[in-house]
């Protein structure tokens, strides 16, 4: 996990991926309303699937996609129907698949996540997300303060 706000400016920087270069291109937005997640996600993962652009590889996806997005709807926009969440979706066969998830929220530091794995953290009901966001994508990075995570799956 890391926090670089700048990759997006500077295309050269280790990890930066460019969405505009995919085959399959998809924008999502939705209310920050936890309802409406799953709609989202079972679009999406549709989508995916029909293209055949992440096959083998679509369970890890939509499990990350779903909590990627509870994440932003829940603590970035704090549950507010009136706000809204985005989703960029981006793949082709060769490059694997790239989300983006952008809430208008405050931001966070990745860094200051509780370790879930660690004493009693492992009893909490909360705070798995970004650890199983970490588990099941290739490469996931925080951008613009934590309100937007990138996650890759090869």
């Amino acid at each position: 996990m890391t926090d670089s706000s700048a990759s997006s400016e500077n295309p050269k920087q280790p990890g930066h991926v460019d969405g505009d270069k995919f085959d399959l291109k998809l924008s999502v937005t939705l209310s920050a309303d936890r309802d409406a997640v799953d709609p989202v996600v079972r679009s999406v993962m549709k989508v995916v699937r029909e293209t055949q652009c992440a096959s083998g590889r679509e369970d890890d996806i939509e499990l990350a996609l779903t909590e990627a997005l509870a994440n932003a709807v829940v603590h970035g926009a704090g549950s507010d129907p009136s706000k809204i969440v985005e989703c960029d979706v981006a793949c082709d066969q060769r490059r694997g698949m790239l989300i983006v998830v952008r809430d208008p929220g405050p931001g966070f530091d990745p860094s200051k996540i509780p370790d879930p794995c660690d004493g009693d953290n492992i009893y909490s009901h909360h705070g798995r997300g970004i650890f199983l966001i970490n588990q099941l994508m290739d490469e996931v990075r925080f951008h613009k303060n934590g309100t937007e995570i990138h996650m890759i799956k090869r």
